[in-house]
């Protein structure tokens, strides 16, 4: 079988792969990234890919790798090319396809090449720079830029950005926009300003700092896409026979995305791609995209775990097979949570981004398990859900149906019974699991004591440590709380959600 490369990737076969056109390998270089990891792979190199197939972004990327070995030898071996393979389910339908990606040149190790890598800062070409170093790549550190290379990402960039400065002589038409895809919030306006603070720390003159300012912009941006990475030896034996070609760098990917930039006209000019899918927006605020993400998505996923682990679903796609769980879901995300989202949403916004989350539930390629979703249980409740409960109380002021359902059976996880080291287990259908939670010691105690369900609701509801507020207060939800816990200990959960649900319960619109 033959290894993947350039020669390879133009050889028009009839194998069940999107390959690259000559000219598109000699696109110019428009694009500095740092990171090689898999959802830079799935996300922004693939949709730039997609881009430059359109005509319409007309650029490549060079990479930055922290170290020599590893995925750059990988990509030097196979002319920086890769294969990316979606599955997923899209508007009910699955979706199987792969694109063999070329929108990366080259990949150069800041270790050894640090040099290549600032004669590239001087390059007309270049337009846009992307990240995605771990959460903890964007913290400031103590770094000095003259170093070869400075040791952070930060002190990285700003070396780049000063040798820039520097090769058009403070032109500020040469300014980037930088777009890093970091998984916390508002990572654009904090990596500037550990840019800013570097930048005086490291003494350089008020005229740079000037440019700095204002002839890049730092974008903050939201990503999401589950990207796997390398499939299990079975699928990729599978997959390189349908290929062709071994791909050392094949990455799986769910049909889903999402990439939300915020920036202005200008941003938008430039980083042209956005043109070439659905799933790119570019918006002055992203904090629509956050809320659903968080509200719709984690929300649910928080107030579904312990009820569909606790009625015998291991997965997430296993709940959707399940009617009553896949409907109790349904029913949470679009009638409970929807209309509590504490940010001004259009209803059809909110309804067609909720149906994108249940396909991406219902992808039968991935195998998301509630047990590892239950970590952190009571910070996740208290994060994700407790905002939109309140939201809920304010417009409505009445108790949710699915948010209590679900609720309940968070406390009945919560049932420590055993403690082996630091770690609470509860059971559940004869099996014990373990209970990932900085809380877990409190609500063992809790259910040690014997109390009733209304009691034991009661004393979590007006525990204002962990929520922030006084739950018990809110007209009716801790009576339908506590009912459903009742239930739930005296016929389990999953008689008690078919009992709620009525076994007819209609979908939510």
């Amino acid at each position: 079988m033959k290894n993947l490369s350039r020669a390879v990737a133009l050889t028009d076969t009839e194998a069940p792969v999107l390959r690259p056109t000559a000219a598109l390998l000699e696109l110019p270089e428009k694009v500095l990234q740092f990171g090689t990891g898999v959802l830079l792979r799935g996300l922004p190199d693939y949709l730039i890919d997609k881009a430059n197939r359109q005509g319409v972004f007309n650029g490549r990327i060079v990479v930055v790798k922290s170290t020599d070995g590893g995925d750059l030898t990988a990509f030097e071996r196979q002319d920086n090319l890769y294969t990316v393979g979606i599955r997923g389910v899209e508007d009910g339908q699955t979706v199987e396809e792969n694109v063999l990606c070329a929108s990366i040149s080259r990949v150069l190790s800041a270790k050894s090449q640090w040099a290549e890598v600032l004669d590239f800062a001087a390059s007309p070409d270049l337009q846009v720079v992307i990240s995605n170093t771990t959460e903890v790549g964007i913290q400031l550190s103590a770094d000095n830029i003259q170093q070869e290379p400075p040791h952070s990402f930060p002190g990285k960039l700003l070396a780049v950005l000063y040798a820039r400065f520097q090769a058009f002589d403070g032109d500020v038409s040469k300014g980037l926009i930088i777009v890093p895809t970091e998984l916390i919030p508002d990572n654009g306006s904090k990596l500037e300003a550990i840019l800013l603070e570097l930048a005086h720390r490291n003494g350089l003159e008020p005229e740079f700092i000037e440019w700095l300012e204002t002839a890049n912009t730092c974008c903050n941006s939201l990503v999401d896409r589950i990207v796997p990475g390398k499939p299990d030896a079975a699928t990729q034996q599978a997959l390189t026979t349908q290929l062709g070609y071994e791909d050392e760098l094949l990455t799986m990917t769910e049909a889903y995305l999402l990439w939300a930039i915020e920036g202005d006209e200008r941003v938008k000019e430039i980083l042209s791609f956005h043109q070439a899918d659905k799933g790119i927006f570019i918006r002055p605020d992203i904090n629509l995209f956050r809320e659903l993400k968080l509200r719709l998505l984690n929300g649910t996923h928080t107030l579904s775990c312990g009820l569909a682990y606790l009625s015998s679903c291991e997965t997430v796609r296993g709940a959707m097979e399940n009617d009553s769980v896949a409907t109790f879901v349904h029913n949470l995300m679009l009638g409970d949570l929807l209309p509590g989202i504490p940010y001004a949403v259009d209803e059809k916004v909110g309804q067609r981004f909720g149906l994108q989350v249940l396909d991406r539930f219902r992808n039968p390629y991935i195998e998301h398990r509630w047990l590892a979703i239950t970590m952190q249980y009571t910070m996740k409740m208290q994060m994700r859900n407790v905002p939109t409960l309140l939201h809920y109380y304010k417009r409505f002021n009445t108790a949710p149906h699915y948010v209590a359902l679900g609720f309940a059976a968070y406390l009945l996880f919560m049932r420590g019974t055993r403690q082996e080291g630091k770690t609470w287990y509860g059971t559940a259908n004869g099996t014990e699991y373990p209970i990932n939670d900085d809380q877990a010691g409190y609500f063992a105690e809790l259910w040690s004591r014997n109390l009733s369900a209304s009691e034991l609701t009661n004393i979590v509801l007006q525990n204002q440590t962990l929520w922030g507020h006084d739950l018990s207060q809110l007209p009716g939800f801790a009576k339908r709380v506590s009912d459903n816990l009742q239930q739930m200990l005296e016929t389990g959960v999953s008689a008690t959600v078919a009992k709620h649900l009525n076994k007819k319960a209609t979908l939510v619109k």
